[in-house]
């Protein structure tokens, strides 16, 4: 086992080495530039429309509502990620890492809006008249479409191998690190036996996705808003009252960001990272949570009713701020002005407290046993939550892949078993399986986003003249 996992551990340094790191942010910049920065002057009105009563409302054809829609991607997105991720991230590369977290979403903006916009724009319909979208579906019609049918072979590669990542993808970032964060929370706080909590999460997730979307959306409606709340307000307290620790926190972040050389102190602790490790476990570990340019949010996107997919997109964006600005933020800063990095590490250096034992012991310092318990009972809904959005991923690219509905069940039953499993899976090679094909998934949704960009950004600045305008606001 430990030979698999220092395999991993190989691979996982090259796929997230300095070439990913140039894709995923570099086409993030890439895309804000050619787009005129609109995804950052028209946030305030994406997040006005996502809170609107309009959002609640079918207005077209469609599965889901748009704010069902978003529910949905943040289902998936807001997960462990937003705890154990960013934990992870702090006592690997130090509280840079949280700065170049920020860094990568801000651009990561412009990709969540350019890859759920294009999905609406290119979805089509399964045999049984639901919607088909995503980045595999954008690939095969999109690229033919603006390059001919020359380039209709292409698109259709890019798109094969976007599924295949996808539904490998779904049983890792979806399934195994999930199932993993939640019996380690629970184990950590009461010493309760990941068996039991495997059996349980098992048969939860089986009852939700038999139902499909329709299922799925309804529980993510009803469990994002209220999770992401409970431990929003929950970190505040913990922030507020360290609040005289919080100035240095945030020097400290910033500073080891940017450093060249390996520093620590303040509220660093015993952590001593580097940029390069900062940025690299911020960027990657930022991907994790909030996806943004891997592709995945883009497939919820297309079942929504929104007849303009501009607006979608706007509505979708919105998801990578509630993920990273918001959770993220608050998470890291807890974590940073409790004093617990300073247990991070043993005297060897080696790293003996990470992922969500270490935001746990950050709430614990300031809540004590109610603090690890609120934060193992919101690592459970999120990863939950995600598990279930991520299904939704998954059978939607084995759809693609096999052009048939009839899998499906079969496809939901495996999944719900696989979360069992995942439960009782090795912390490492959980995380690091995940890291490898969500950076996969990355490169061709990437190059579909440079390739189709033009038409979009026209429509971008068409859509922004029309709001401005008395009659449309």
């Amino acid at each position: 086992m430990e030979a698999f996992n220092n395999f991993l551990l190989v691979i996982d340094d090259f796929v997230w080495g300095p070439f990913m790191l140039i894709i995923l942010v570099g086409t993030g910049i890439y895309l804000t530039f050619r787009c005129g920065f609109l995804s950052w002057r028209t946030l305030g009105y994406a997040i006005k429309s996502t809170l609107s009563k309009e959002a609640r409302v079918a207005e077209g054809e469609g599965d889901v509502s748009p704010f069902a829609a978003l529910c949905t991607a943040l289902a998936a997105t807001i997960g462990t990620g937003n705890i154990a991720g960013v934990a992870s991230a702090l006592a690997a590369g130090g509280p840079g890492a949280l700065v170049w977290m920020w860094i990568s979403a801000a651009f990561g903006l412009t990709s969540k809006f350019t890859e759920c916009a294009l999905a609406l724009r290119y979805r089509t319909q399964n045999d049984k008249g639901e919607m088909l979208g995503g980045p595999m579906v954008t690939m095969e019609r999109g690229i033919p479409e603006v390059y001919g049918e020359k380039a209709r072979g292409f698109g259709r590669f890019l798109a094969i191998c976007f599924a295949v990542f996808a539904v490998i993808a779904s049983f890792g970032i979806g399934n195994l690190t999930q199932g993993n964060s939640i019996a380690s929370a629970f184990n950590t706080v009461s010493g309760v036996s990941p068996y039991a909590v495997a059996a349980v999460v098992f048969i939860l997730v089986l009852i939700v996705v038999i139902g499909g979307i329709q299922s799925i959306s309804k529980v993510s409606s009803l469990v994002v808003p209220v999770m992401a709340i409970l431990y929003f307000v929950s970190a505040l307290i913990v922030i507020i009252i360290n609040i005289k620790v919080l100035p240095q926190a945030i020097v400290d972040m910033f500073r080891m960001a940017f450093s060249v050389e390996a520093v620590g102190g303040g509220v660093a602790g015993s952590v001593v990272a580097g940029m390069m490790q900062a940025m690299r476990k911020g960027v990657a570990r930022g991907c994790f949570s909030n996806e943004a340019g891997m592709g995945s949010a883009a497939i919820a996107a297309a079942a929504t009713t929104s007849k303009d997919y501009i607006k979608q997109g706007y509505i979708s964006m919105t998801g990578t701020f509630w993920d990273t600005f918001i959770v993220c933020s608050v998470t890291g800063l807890s974590i940073l002005t409790s004093g617990v990095m300073e247990n991070v590490n043993d005297a060897s250096g080696a790293i003996v407290l990470q992922g969500a034992p270490l935001t746990i012991a950050a709430f614990q310092s300031v809540l004590g046993q109610a603090g690890a318990w609120i934060v193992a009972i919101s690592l459970a809904l999120f990863a939950f939550s995600t598990i279930l959005g991520w299904e939704y991923y998954g059978e939607k690219a084995l759809e693609y892949l096999t052009q048939s509905t009839s899998i499906t069940l079969a496809y939901r039953i495996v999944f719900s078993a696989v979360s069992f499993i995942a439960c009782i899976t090795a912390f490492d090679i959980a995380w690091n399986i995940s890291d490898i094909f969500n950076a996969l998934m990355i490169i061709p949704n990437a190059i579909c986003m440079v390739l189709l960009c033009g038409p979009l950004v026209k429509d971008m600045k068409k859509f922004d003249k029309e709001r401005k305008l008395p009659a449309h606001k």
